[in-house]
C-alpha cells in the first residue's frame, strides 16, 4: 500500500487559498477516482475538490473552517500498489558539496545582491510559532510591515481565534487613522490648507445599534460578508450615476414565444430573455467600447474581450455573478446554452472559481423578481452595470401612417449605473439608448 497526499488544487488566477466548508467523506471512508471529497470556499465561489485517485482516507489534515493554501496537503489517502507514492516519499541520498556546486547557476555579483535584497527586507517579518496566518493574511502583514507585538493585539474572529483577512484589514485601517491624527495636530497654523479633493473624510465611528427584547440577531455568513464589503467598496470607489429608459420589447416577446418550444425540442435547453438582452448589450459595447473599461489610478484600461457577468440569486438568498466569457463570439444559441449552464451550476454550487472571474460588464435582471427598475451597484473594477426590469403590458401611443393610436404593448424599464469618473452622462446615456434601440427594433426574422 502507498500513501497519497491530496493537495488543494489551483483555482484560477489570483486565488491563493480556500476555507474548508465541509468534508463529504470521513477518515476511514473509501473513495473512488473523481469523487468529490470536500467542499471549499474562496472569496469568489464555493466548489468541490475531487480526488484524482481511488483509495481510503486515512488522515484529514485540514478541518472544517480551517484555511489551506493552494498546493497544500489537505488529506492523506491510502492507495493500492507499492512503489510510486512510497518511492516519492523516500529521502534521496544527499549530494556531495562538489555535486551541488556544479549544479548551481553561475550568477554575477550584481545578480546575487539583487536576490539577497528582498530576503533582507523581509527578514524582520519572520514570526514565532505562536501565530498561524493564511498566505493572504501573511502577505498583508509583510506589505504593511506589521510587527509581531502588533499582531498580538488583534483579536481574531476566525476558527480558533485565528486572524482573518477582515481582521487584519480593519487593524490596518484603524492604525492608519490613528497615525494620521498626530500629524494633523502638529501642522503649523500657517501651513496652507490642502485642496478639498485631497482631503479624505475620516470614517465616522460605528454607532451601537439598540437591541430590543424579542429581536433576533443573525450572524452574516461568509458570502454575505463578502457581498457587503464589495458593495461598500464600490460606493467608496466609484461616483455612481444612473440613467433610465423604457423600451417597447413587443417584438422580443413575440419572437421568443415563436421559437422557445422549437428551441427546447431541438437543443434540450430553455430559451429565456437573457440571451437576447446579452446580445443587445454586446452590440452596444461594440458601438461604445469605452464602456468596456476599468480604472487603475489615472489610467483607463480598455478591455479587448467582452465578458458579460450575470447577477444570479442563490437559493440561500445570497448573490453570485458567473461570467459569460467572450460573449461577442457566441451566437444566440450559444449564449442560451452558456447562460443556462452557468445559472444551473451557480444554483447547485458547481461553479469553478474561474467561472466568476474576468467580467468586463454586468447585467442584473431585477425583473425576475417582479421589479420595474432598480439602481444597481457597479461590480469593481468594472465601470457600468445594467438592470433589466419586468416586462409589463401597458397602453402605449404608436405612430402610424394614419396618425397616432393607443395600443397594448410589452414595455420594460432599463436602468444603467455607471462610474462618473470615466463615463459621462453622454456616453452612459447613448450606450443605454443603443441597447434600447436593438431591443425595440428586434428583427422578427432573427434565426436561432
Amino acid at each position: 500500500m502507498a500513501e497519497y497526499k491530496l493537495l488543494l488544487p489551483s483555482m484560477g488566477e489570483g486565488v491563493m487559498e480556500a476555507t474548508i466548508i465541509n468534508w463529504i467523506f470521513n477518515e476511514g471512508d473509501t473513495v473512488n477516482e473523481d469523487d468529490s471529497v470536500v467542499e471549499i470556499a474562496t472569496d469568489k465561489v464555493d466548489s468541490d475538490v475531487p480526488t484524482p485517485v481511488s483509495g481510503k482516507i486515512v488522515k484529514i489534515l485540514k478541518q472544517k473552517d480551517e484555511v489551506a493554501a493552494v498546493g497544500e496537503a489537505i488529506a492523506i489517502l491510502e492507495i493500492e500498489g507499492a512503489g510510486s507514492a512510497d518511492v516519492a516519499e523516500q529521502p534521496q541520498k544527499p549530494k556531495s558539496s562538489e555535486e551541488v556546486r556544479t549544479e548551481l547557476p553561475q550568477l554575477s555579483q550584481e545578480e546575487i545582491m539583487e536576490l539577497e535584497k528582498p530576503l533582507a527586507q523581509t527578514a524582520t517579518q519572520e514570526l514565532s510559532g505562536d501565530f498561524y496566518l493564511s498566505p493572504l493574511v501573511k502577505s498583508i502583514v509583510q506589505q504593511e510591515n506589521i510587527s509581531e507585538s502588533e499582531l498580538k493585539t488583534i483579536k481574531g474572529s476566525g476558527a480558533d481565534a485565528r486572524i482573518t483577512k477582515e481582521d487584519i484589514l480593519a487593524f490596518v485601517a484603524n492604525r492608519n487613522l490613528a497615525s494620521a491624527k498626530p500629524q494633523q495636530t502638529a501642522t503649523p497654523a500657517a501651513a496652507p490648507t490642502p485642496a478639498p479633493q485631497q482631503v479624505a473624510a475620516p470614517t465616522p465611528p460605528a454607532q451601537p445599534i439598540p437591541v430590543s427584547a424579542g429581536d433576533e440577531i443573525i450572524q452574516m455568513d461568509r458570502v454575505r460578508k463578502i457581498i457587503a464589503e464589495s458593495m461598500v467598496k464600490s460606493k467608496q470607489t466609484s461616483p455612481h450615476v444612473t440613467s433610465f429608459i423604457e423600451s417597447d420589447v413587443t417584438n422580443v416577446v413575440k419572437w421568443r414565444a415563436k421559437h422557445k418550444d422549437m428551441f427546447e425540442k431541438r437543443e434540450g435547453e430553455k430559451l429565456t430573455f437573457m440571451p437576447i438582452f446579452v446580445k443587445a448589450v454586446v452590440k452596444a459595447i461594440q458601438d461604445f467600447p469605452m464602456i468596456n473599461v476599468s480604472v487603475d489610478g489615472d489610467k483607463i484600461i480598455k478591455k479587448k474581450n467582452i465578458n458579460i457577468g450575470m447577477a444570479t440569486a442563490l437559493p440561500d438568498g445570497n448573490l453570485i455573478v458567473p461570467v459569460i466569457k467572450n460573449a461577442d463570439q457566441l451566437s444566440l444559441s450559444g449564449l442560451a446554452k452558456a447562460i443556462n449552464d452557468l445559472a444551473n451550476r451557480a444554483r447547485t454550487k458547481k461553479l469553478r472559481p474561474e467561472d466568476t472571474q474576468g467580467a468586463t460588464y454586468t447585467i442584473s435582471n431585477v425583473g425576475s423578481f417582479g421589479n420595474l427598475m432598480g439602481t444597481p451597484i457597479i461590480p469593481q473594477p468594472q465601470v457600468a452595470i445594467l438592470a433589466i426590469g419586468a416586462i409589463v403590458k401597458k397602453p402605449a401611443v404608436l405612430e402610424t401612417k394614419d396618425g397616432d393610436v393607443i395600443a397594448i404593448r410589452q414595455l420594460m424599464f432599463m436602468s444603467h449605473s455607471y462610474d462618473h469618473r470615466v463615463v459621462d452622462g453622454s456616453l452612459g446615456g447613448m450606450f443605454l439608448k443603443h441597447v434600447h434601440d436593438y431591443l425595440q427594433n428586434w428583427d422578427m426574422n432573427t434565426e436561432i
